[in-house]
């Protein structure tokens, strides 16, 4: 069985090595142009289907797992300018359920953008609806289908919420943006589970302090700040951000980011850090170590005073117009602080590291691309995690596959 796995491995690399062309976006005709032989000459409705496709074989510990055919990604997307001041932008999760009859914003998790842009000036505009956070850092800019394994910070994140954007273009390559959102787009309850009260006497008797009582916000939003720098011609880019989420009343979640790009000719490399103080525990990991259970459950309470680190770095070599070498690296840190009386359970219970490392090979003038990656993950816990029964432990992971924003229209 080994043996197949090997041999699979090496044929597929050897399939993509047979093929050669250069990755352009702008210069692809889309499948409507290649069939109709018609040329569009419109920009006001584009059509894409992104796609991220793959055969994983999983170990744990080094023990083999399973191995299986997944369609990893799989977002339909339209965008397009109606005119010179007025631009859209629709994306959807076509393997997520479409269910939006409970959520705050009236629509389905699966959708990601569904918003319309005004451009009043030349150098501001206006972006309302559906949208991606505004977050800073390059993986988090990056499309999906371009990630083989997210860190557990952008993982655990919720990204796509409505409200308002406005940006505005700085002469000298420089980017402001100011975004207010939803905060959530689930319903209070759904979103944080079981909180304790300040006369929850379990919740004291197990952790070790009294908490303040939590209300519902009546108005809860996100407030994010951005900043994109561009400096001597693209050389050295940033795009770093900082956030408050109100959670519930006097009750905030800060994230800050800041990410770090570096273009010398064939290399490209960032650097994200990232780092979250959450006054109730918004990504779940914590709640999940705490409990030592699946989060979400009613009878689990939720983590407090919940904080994360993430830092994340790749480095892209591009041997040459084909080929693209690529490392990435990732630490990231979990644990509890307090902010009110004595906490017995606050400290540090986890640290994780990532490590990856591929080949992509672009096979003709578009950005189809198909790739060799192993991803690696490293969990250790420290004290007080393990005295809840959690145990030191790796997952790895063999993936081949492709990648394609296919232009459909």
């Amino acid at each position: 069985m080994k043996k197949f796995y090997a041999l699979l491995f090496m044929g597929c690399g050897l399939c993509a090595y047979q093929l050669n062309a250069q990755n352009n976006y702008s210069d692809e005709k889309s499948l409507y142009e290649t069939v109709a032989k018609i040329e569009k000459k419109t920009d006001k409705f584009n059509l894409y289907l992104n796609m991220h496709a793959s055969f994983n074989s999983d170990w744990g510990d080094k023990s083999f797992q399973d191995a299986a055919f997944k369609m990893n990604q799989l977002r339909i997307e339209a965008r397009g300018n109606i005119n010179d001041w007025i631009f859209y932008r629709w994306r959807q999760r076509l393997n997520r359920g479409n269910n939006g009859a409970d959520a705050l914003d009236n629509l389905p998790a699966s959708i990601d953008y569904a918003a319309v842009g005004f451009r009043p000036f030349p150098n501001f505009s206006i972006f309302g609806g559906k949208q991606c956070t505004v977050y800073g850092g390059f993986e988090f800019d990056l499309n999906p289908i371009e990630i083989y394994e997210y860190s557990d910070m952008i993982e655990n994140m919720s990204n796509f919420m409505t409200g308002v954007t406005f940006t505005y273009d700085f002469p000298a390559s420089q980017q402001l943006a100011f975004q207010i959102l939803d905060s959530r787009t689930k319903s209070f309850e759904d979103t944080y589970g079981y909180l304790p009260t300040h006369a929850d006497a379990a919740f004291s008797n197990k952790y070790g302090y009294t908490p303040q009582a939590i209300e519902k916000s009546k108005a809860s939003f996100v407030y994010t700040l951005n900043w994109n720098g561009s400096f001597a011609d693209g050389l050295y880019k940033t795009r770093w951000s900082a956030s408050i989420l109100n959670e519930a009343k006097h009750k905030n979640m800060y994230y800050y980011a800041l990410g770090n790009e570096l273009n010398i000719g064939k290399i490209n490399t960032f650097v994200d850090f990232m780092y979250s103080r959450e006054a109730i525990d918004r990504k779940g990991i914590m709640t999940n170590i705490i409990n030592n259970s699946t989060a979400g459950r009613p009878d689990l309470y939720t983590a407090l005073c919940a904080r994360y680190l993430s830092v994340v770095w790749k480095f892209n070599y591009r041997v040459c117009p084909y080929v693209n070498l690529f490392v990435k690296g990732m630490y990231e840190t979990a644990g509890l602080f307090t902010d009110s009386n004595e906490n017995r359970m606050t400290g540090q219970y986890r640290t994780s590291w990532g490590y990856l490392g591929g080949i992509e090979y672009y096979p003709m003038k578009s950005n189809l691309h198909f790739f060799l990656a192993f991803v690696g993950r490293t969990y250790d816990y420290m004290g007080k995690a393990k005295d809840l029964g959690f145990h030191d432990y790796s997952t790895q992971r063999i993936t081949t596959g492709f990648i394609y924003q296919l232009p459909l229209f």
